[in-house]
């Protein structure tokens, strides 16, 4: 059971749901807008932290403006024994931005390891994969790489009004 919020708590959560300002002092900004004392945005965030009623706050680029608009899930079929060692080495690399197991689905979807990778441009990528299948070796036995084709907006759950 989580502890429960009050109202302060929920305006809180729906000044900053869709995004922290971009200004130097972005919770002092969020404390203004909604009237309260900085120190107390910053507290009740860490409560909610705390207690898991939020999971994270982060930052969240826009790899597209960066120029980053090739994107390809690499996906493997990687020897279950040596794919617990394996697999946080190719979620480590620099350029992996996300990285995890799934349930093979035989006979059409032989691949149990999925990593993303972006790039500039489709070389890019297609050279990043190549480092990954260094690292994995003989322990892949095959591999695709899922272009992107258009983005879709990701966004997590939501108060409403």
């Amino acid at each position: 059971m989580t502890a429960p919020i009050d109202e302060t708590d929920r305006r809180i959560v729906r000044a900053t749901q869709a995004g922290l300002p971009f200004v130097a002092r972005p919770y002092h900004a969020v404390a203004e807008a909604l009237g309260f004392e900085p120190e107390e945005v910053m507290r009740r965030l860490q409560r909610m932290l705390d207690a898991r009623i939020i999971r994270r706050i982060g930052a969240v680029p826009n790899h597209y403006r960066l120029g980053w608009t090739a994107n390809g899930m690499s996906v493997w079929d990687v020897d279950d024994e040596r794919l617990p060692a394996l697999g946080p080495k190719v979620g480590g690399l620099p350029f992996v931005t996300h990285c995890y197991r799934r349930p093979r689905r035989p006979p059409l979807w032989p691949y149990n390891l999925f990593a993303m990778v972006h790039g500039r441009d489709a070389d890019e990528v297609a050279a990043k994969v190549g480092e990954i299948a260094a690292l994995l070796g003989d322990a892949a036995r095959g591999h695709a790489v899922l272009m992107s084709t258009r983005i879709l907006k990701k966004t997590g759950l939501r108060l409403g009004d």
